[in-house]
């Protein structure tokens, strides 16, 4: 490392500290949105690595027999 890169954070900090409190609860806001972000996209967490699982709800749901019939005058009323 060179001694530029050890003192980097100390000067983060530094120029952090003097910026208002609202700006500095952005910097957190920014810097926990990157650290989720990439913790994310390394598949440590991501099981299934953002892909769609076939079949994973398979019998959760249901159409109705007569879903494609056209529907009765007393739904439609006035917009036929």
């Amino acid at each position: 490392m060179t001694t530029q890169t050890i003192d980097l954070p100390e000067m983060i900090l530094t120029k952090i500290k003097d910026l208002p409190l609202e700006q500095q609860q952005e910097i957190l806001d920014f810097t926990e949105f990157i650290a989720h972000k990439y913790t994310k996209n390394s598949g440590e967490n991501n099981k299934s690595n953002g892909k769609r699982v076939a079949g994973l709800f398979k019998g959760k749901g249901w159409i109705s027999d007569d879903f494609n019939e056209p529907l009765p005058p007393e739904i439609l009323g006035d917009i036929i």
